[in-house]
């Protein structure tokens, strides 16, 4: 297989793809087959898995299907095209309307292109925003005690320093500077008693920040993100910080319409897509609530419908692939439709459109908890969160089974919910927390996670120290295979992600079986250690659709034609959710894991003597606020020959 130009996931296809083939064998044994698989020993019969031994021997060539998102039928999976940006127009306007976003578009004021020979307009706000999502109720009782409150760590009002000239942590910084917090602050008091608050801490930053610098990047005041987003939290909380004197009415007023002719030209100057969709959201609610903001919003309406075609693939996955990034970008167009509906209109389809694209694939990460996977630097969502996200959006949807593009593959079998990476990390101008985390999964039954990634890279800065933000990002932090303790991608710092994984292999199939139940087979591989270990790393995994069992198979295969001699340290990483007991069997080879509700599962190794021990380990699980939790890790480790190795396992449910 050809490399990839950049970093994609790709699946060998058919030109029958588009329906279910059965095959079988001498046993009798049907197989539907949904991709072609991949050449290489992925026969899963040799290594003591129930499922047909002619699986590894079936390949096909073609081309790739429809749409991801289309309708699918029960046991198939339509092939994934190669990651692709949404093309979006903007809307359609008249020729007038034309004409006056170009006008604004190269510098004539919005009051010389809306208002009677150019009169402009008083200053002040043409309506009230109801907001609809609510904030946390225990980080705004902290606002009024006098303490920020940032994934449990307080950090003192009286102490920040709000013109940026020491340095914060970044999640602290990006509450501070984005004005986030004034929805916590709604969200736990009454308007008479959340507003003094809020106008002390406003009257502190504008001391701080008396006028936009030149340029974006003065400081992370000035960052295009956080200045969009901070312009739109004035907006839409208008009430905490304009109810007061008339004074400091009138110069957060000034404040908020100097803030929007700084985006009007900077905004394209943003940090990344998530940012510029934060810029162009701030001025489009500048445009909808403040005196001559037709031109203003017109203008932005196209930025905005660009933008969010750049920030997203084809499937609604953002190319972050962070579940964090695609909350953050729900919520933005939640917002910015509260600014239309504020002003008796309604939001742009394409807008409407993007927010029912990325609500399915975010739901793919969702576990039976009801909270989200720990992904690309996200820690586990709580299922409260997420529920509100998902009432704000107004958006009924399913899950996205098989999302391609974004790179996350779930399985759902009775109780049982499988969630398995099987892309590339994200190329580094779109990562804010890239993680090394190619072909790691979670896995949980019930409310119950039994195995995850560490998480939380994201949140470091809060109760998790920033130190550990690069280890958490590192392959060693998830639940898949490393070789020589090193990682598949290299992690960088400021979020970065460097040479590595460039090229994913993926095989999806549903295992038919007579007298037996189905199974789902997912068979995936990479080439991280290719370049500097002459290896490939394969990963099969096989869930039963009763739940109750998961068989895996880690194989590492030589990526040239000529192996290499030698041998060479892996180690296998399975970290616990915060809720599993273990113990060790005593034959070293297994454990026994046990659930709050008495079920009790058991891990065995499935390997050669010398490669199948099984070790506990200390490890980190950072939970739905951001917070750090002690946990556990099985790990398989040992030494391969630098020509390849194969080793087994298997999850079980006992009675």
């Amino acid at each position: 297989m050809e490399p990839a130009s950049h970093p994609t996931s790709r699946t060998k296809g058919n030109p029958e793809a588009d329906r279910a083939i059965p095959l079988s064998d001498a046993a009798g044994e049907g197989v539907m087959e949904e991709a072609a698989i991949v050449p290489g020993p992925a026969s899963l019969g040799g290594h003591g898995f129930d499922a047909p031994a002619s699986l590894g021997a079936t390949s096909h060539a073609g081309q790739n299907g429809a749409h991801p998102a289309e309708v699918i039928e029960p046991g198939h999976i339509e092939p994934g095209r190669a990651l692709a940006l949404i093309d979006f127009s903007p809307p359609q306007l008249a020729m007038g309307e034309k004409l006056i976003r170009m006008a604004y578009r190269m510098g004539v004021p919005g009051s010389m292109l809306s208002g009677p020979v150019g009169k402009k307009g008083r200053n002040r706000l043409l309506a009230t925003v109801d907001n609809t999502l609510p904030g946390n109720r225990a980080a705004g009782t902290a606002i009024r005690a006098g303490h920020f409150l940032v994934h449990g760590a307080k950090t003192p009002i009286a102490q920040v320093d709000f013109s940026g000239a020491q340095r914060m942590t970044p999640p602290l910084e990006k509450v501070v500077h984005s004005f986030s917090w004034l929805s916590d602050l709604e969200a736990c008091a009454a308007r008479e008693q959340g507003a003094p608050v809020a106008e002390r801490v406003l009257t502190a930053w504008l001391q701080a920040n008396s006028a936009p610098p030149s340029k974006p990047g003065k400081g992370p005041a000035w960052n295009v993100g956080n200045t969009g987003m901070r312009l739109a939290n004035w907006l839409a909380h208008a009430p905490l910080i304009l109810s007061g004197e008339k004074s400091l009415r009138l110069r957060t007023l000034a404040h908020v319409s100097a803030t929007a002719r700084w985006l009007d030209r900077h905004v394209t100057h943003a940090e990344d897509g998530l940012a510029e969709v934060a810029g162009w959201v701030g001025i489009i609610a500048a445009g909808l609530l403040l005196p001559d903001g037709r031109p203003r919003r017109l203008y932005g309406e196209a930025g905005l419908i660009k933008a969010l075609g750049e920030l997203m693939g084809d499937d609604g996955g953002v190319l972050s692939r962070s579940p964090l990034a695609q909350m953050e970008a729900i919520a933005l167009l939640v917002r910015l439709r509260n600014c239309y509906h504020a002003t008796r209109r309604d939001a742009p389809p394409a807008a409407e459109r993007v927010v029912e694209l990325l609500l399915p694939p975010l739901l793919a990460l969702a576990h039976g908890d009801g909270g989200l996977g720990s992904w690309q630097g996200g820690w586990a969502v709580s299922a409260q969160d997420l529920d509100a996200l998902v009432r704000a959006s107004g958006v009924r949807t399913r899950p996205l089974r098989d999302v391609r593009q974004w790179g996350y593959q779930r399985v759902v079998a009775h109780k049982s919910i499988l969630q398995f990476d099987a892309a590339p990390p994200p190329m580094p101008r779109h990562a804010r927390f890239g993680c090394a985390s190619t072909l790691a999964f979670e896995f949980s039954h019930g409310v119950h996670r039994i195995v995850v990634n560490c998480g939380g890279a994201a949140s470091g800065g809060g109760l998790v120290p920033v130190r550990l933000e690069q280890g958490l990002r590192a392959t060693a932090a998830h639940s898949t295979l490393t070789l020589d303790d090193a990682n598949s991608t290299a992690v960088l710092i400021g979020g970065a992600i460097g040479s590595g994984v460039t090229e994913v292999t993926l095989d999806r199939k549903t295992l038919q079986q007579e007298n037996a139940l189905a199974a789902t087979r997912l068979d995936a591989s990479h080439n991280g250690y290719a370049a500097r270990y002459g290896l490939s790393h394969q990963r099969i995994l096989l869930l039963r659709d009763d739940g109750t069992e998961l068989r895996g198979e880690d194989l590492l295969l030589p990526s040239g034609r000529k192996g290499k001699r030698g041998m060479i340290g892996f180690a296998i990483r399975f970290h616990l959710g915060p809720e599993v007991e273990v113990n060790l069997t005593a034959d070293g080879r297994g454990a026994a894991l046990s659930l709050p509700d008495g079920g009790y599962w058991q891990f065995r190794s499935t390997s050669g003597e010398e490669a199948g021990q099984v070790t506990v380990e200390d490890s980190l699980w950072v939970d739905g606020q951001g917070r750090p939790q002690a946990t556990q890790q099985l790990v398989i480790q040992g030494m391969v020959s630098r020509g390849g190795g194969t080793f087994g396992w298997l999850l079980k449910k006992m009675n």
